[in-house]
Order: C-alpha cells, then sequence, then structure tokens
C-alpha cells in the first residue's frame, strides 16, 4: 500500500500514542493499520470542538475499557459496559444496524408486524380513493409499529467520552443510526456509514402540492450533545441511492432521511476530512424555525466543517438555522447527471462563514444555485472558487435570483482554524486525504 502522508501535528499525536498498550474484550484482532488514531485527541485550535476544554473522547481508557466489536450486539454491550467511562470501542470489519441477536442481516420483513404490508398500504391510502388527508386506521397503525421495531434496532446511542474508530480501511456500518444525544465528549473517526433506511416511510398527501413519502434515520444524529468530533469518515447510500427506488403515488419511494445533523441546542462541533456522497437531505444545523427550537438553539449550533468532501449531493451541504458555523477548505462536485439543488442554505438567524472553498460543477449547474436563501440572514462567503475561477458566491446568487437576494458579512470572524489550504489545491488535498480508511 502507498505511504500516507500525515501534517506534522497528526505525526506528533501518532508517535505520542505508538507507545500505550492496548486491550480487546474480543478474541484477537490484526492490528490496525492507523492505531495511532484510537488515543489521539482533537488538536488545538481545530474548530469549534477544540473551544472551552477541546474534545478527547476515550483517549483516557483504561485497559479494561477497550473493546473490538464486530456486531451490532457487541457495539451495544461496549457502550452499556463503560458507561460514561473513557472508553475506546473500534469497529472491526462490517455491523449491520438490521441483525438479530446473533449479528445476521435481516430484511424488512423481519419488523412487519400487525398485517403490514406495502401492498396493503398502498391500496389503503392511494389519494385517489384516501384523499389528501394522513393516513389513519389499521394500515397507518400497523405502519407505525412496525417502523417502531426497526426504530429499536437500528438506533444505537453513543455515551459521553467515546473514541468511535474503525480498524483499518475497511470499517463500515451499516443500515444503523448512531445517536450521540445528550452526551459529551465523543470523537467518531475512520468508519464507512451506509445506506440507513427506513423500512417504512409514511406517506403524507399534505407536505407539497402532490404530497411525499417521508422517512426517518440518518446515519449520524448529534442531539443536544457538545464537543464532538467527526473525522475522516464516509457516509453514503450505498448499494440504495434513492435515484433506484421505486415511485407510488407518483412521488419517490425516498428510504433515507439525512446523512448527519446536528440538531437541538448540540454546540462545539468539528467535521473535518470526511467524504459525503450520493445522498438528497444531507446535513441539517438546526431543525427547525419553531420559537420552541430557537429557546434552545440560540448561541449553540457552533459547528466547524472543513476539508471535507461533499459529493453528487442535492442539497443540504448543510442548511443551517441559528448556529454560527465555518466552513472552509471543502471540495463541492456536482458531476453530469446528478440531481442539483443548492449546498449552502441559508437559514433562520443562521451566521454562516463560506471561505476558502472549492465547487467542481457540472455545465448544467448554475453557480447562482449554490447558495439558497430560506430565511433573512447575513452570510460572509469569500475566495471561493468554481471550476478553477476566483468566485464571488453572493454577487453570482443575487444577480441570477434577485427574488432572493442574501446580504454579505455573518458578523464574526473565526478563528479556530490550525491551517487554510489555497482554494486552486483545495480539490486535490480534499479528495487525496479525505474519507474513511485515509486518516493518520
Amino acid at each position: 500500500m502507498p505511504v500516507r502522508t500525515c501534517h506534522a501535528r497528526a505525526i506528533a499525536l501518532v508517535m505520542g500514542c505508538a507507545s500505550l498498550a492496548l486491550t480487546v474484550s474480543s478474541p484477537a484482532q490484526a492490528a490496525p493499520r492507523h492505531r495511532g488514531i484510537e488515543r489521539a485527541v482533537l488538536p488545538a485550535g481545530d474548530g469549534w470542538a477544540a473551544s472551552d476544554g477541546s474534545t478527547t473522547g476515550g483517549s483516557l481508557a483504561t485497559p479494561d475499557h477497550v473493546y473490538t466489536v464486530t456486531d451490532r450486539a457487541e457495539l451495544i454491550a461496549a457502550f452499556e459496559d463503560a458507561g460514561d467511562a473513557p472508553k475506546i470501542v473500534r469497529i472491526a470489519g462490517t455491523i449491520h444496524g438490521n441483525s438479530d441477536v446473533e449479528g445476521t442481516p435481516i430484511g424488512c420483513e423481519g419488523y412487519r408486524t400487525d398485517g403490514y404490508t406495502l401492498d396493503k398500504y398502498l391500496a389503503a391510502y392511494d389519494p385517489a380513493t384516501w384523499g389528501k388527508v394522513l393516513p389513519s386506521g389499521p394500515l397507518e397503525d400497523a405502519r407505525a409499529a412496525s417502523a417502531a421495531l426497526q426504530k429499536a434496532a437500528v438506533e444505537v446511542r453513543v455515551p459521553s467520552n467515546t473514541t468511535l474508530v474503525g480498524v483499518g480501511e475497511d470499517a463500515t456500518v451499516i443500515g444503523a443510526s448512531l445517536q450521540v444525544d445528550n452526551v459529551s465528549n465523543v470523537i467518531v473517526r475512520n468508519i464507512t456509514f451506509e445506506d440507513t433506511y427506513d423500512c417504512f416511510p409514511q406517506w403524507d398527501p399534505t407536505d407539497g402540492e402532490t404530497g411525499a413519502w417521508n422517512s426517518e434515520y440518518d446515519n449520524l444524529v448529534v442531539t443536544g450533545s457538545s464537543h464532538v468530533w467527526v473525522d475522516h469518515n464516509t457516509f453514503g447510500d450505498g448499494d440504495r441511492p434513492d435515484a433506484d427506488q421505486p415511485r407510488y403515488y407518483g412521488e419517490l419511494f425516498q428510504q433515507h432521511d439525512g446523512l448527519f445533523d446536528i440538531v437541538r441546542g448540540s454546540d462545539l462541533v468539528t467535521i473535518s476530512w470526511n467524504v459525503l456522497k450520493n445522498h438528497d437531505k444531507t446535513m441539517l444545523i438546526g431543525n427547525s424555525d419553531s420559537a420552541a427550537t430557537a429557546a434552545i438553539d440560540r448561541g449553540k449550533l457552533r459547528v466547524t466543517l472543513h476539508h471535507n468532501l461533499f459529493k453528487d449531493l442535492k442539497e443540504r451541504a448543510p442548511r443551517v438555522r441559528f448556529g454560527a458555523v465555518d466552513s472552509y477548505n471543502n471540495h463541492f462536485v456536482a458531476t453530469a447527471g446528478a440531481a442539483y439543488g443548492y449546498s449552502y442554505g441559508v437559514g433562520m438567524e443562521s451566521r454562516i462563514v463560506a471561505e476558502h472553498n472549492a465547487f467542481t460543477l457540472a455545465s448544467q449547474v448554475d453557480p447562482a444555485t449554490i447558495l439558497k436563501k430560506w430565511k433573512e440572514s447575513p452570510i460572509t462567503a469569500e475566495d471561493n472558487y468554481v471550476n478553477g475561477r476566483r468566485t464571488d458566491l453572493i454577487a453570482v446568487h443575487n444577480a441570477g435570483v434577485p427574488a432572493e437576494r442574501l446580504t454579505p458579512g455573518a458578523g464574526w470572524t473565526p478563528v479556530l482554524r490550525t491551517r487554510i489550504d489555497n482554494p486552486r489545491a483545495v480539490p486535490a488535498v480534499v479528495d487525496h486525504g479525505a474519507g474513511a480508511g485515509k486518516g493518520c
């Protein structure tokens, strides 16, 4: 395998960790190629998660709180065994969220209950006969009960003071939704997350003019939590892209929600060197405009995104409400034929700083749509390059979408950055270094 290069700070962390003894709770496994990342902590100054005490995850784990897990049951058992004590949980191979107690993958039929089938559901709530009111009655109840059984299986809660890290270059989680829920000090690194799908989407005839199928589950959700570092992972739909799904009632039977959301008062999060690809609704930072949500989110949702590859995503990369979000040195790619709506969603009271990013767009993508205005909020967008040319994203947007004029100047200046690459170099730097299996 080719030797991968590391930055000086990462080298220091790896060398500092190399001498630490590691004990695992399951049968012996081959040592991970990137062993040094297991006890690494977030470097000083590396985004919002480095503020107010930094983020150390499970770096101080004692030998009895270092685990290697190979299936969903072992993963949950490791979290339960350690509780909130510092812990390192190493994922080896592939873990299936939709699986039985022995780790064997199961299909959607394994969750069906109370007589639910998709054919019966489609027959019961066809808009031509049911009309434009929300589904109700026995089949909707059966769908909800079936969905509850799947939810209990696929949602896995991550405790405080955790480092969750993939072994080697092929650690994969398929069909599980990791919940970082009202905890603190969590690190997630070197894992491929795929296809967190909903077996039982709900039909909502009131969603838009023609109705829509709505699904649950993201690969990773950060809810009400602080000091979270998500680094060198890959997020996508795997072998089940939404574009390949059938249409019912004329609408796409969408089985995926987001890839990675940060919501409900979460704060101090750094997202670095990840790949997010081939998806529709990618990332929400702040999930609602409501007054109740605003009371929780104002002054929080401080998130840094840097050196991530956002490839062939339709929207929400990210869509932001309330948060002070620093997004720099990311590479956004929209290839020919891929659906594209926008990248940055400017939402209620958001304060986005989008600087030194690179956009590689197919000819059918209008640069005026990179930014999308949802609410009146100022944004800083400077020193960004589109197809190799420096581009004023706000000016291009305002000229191309004059009915949704954006105001420049987010009103704050990020200082928590360890390095800034020239945006001309960002495509090569990010494409080479981002994603699972590429972390030092």
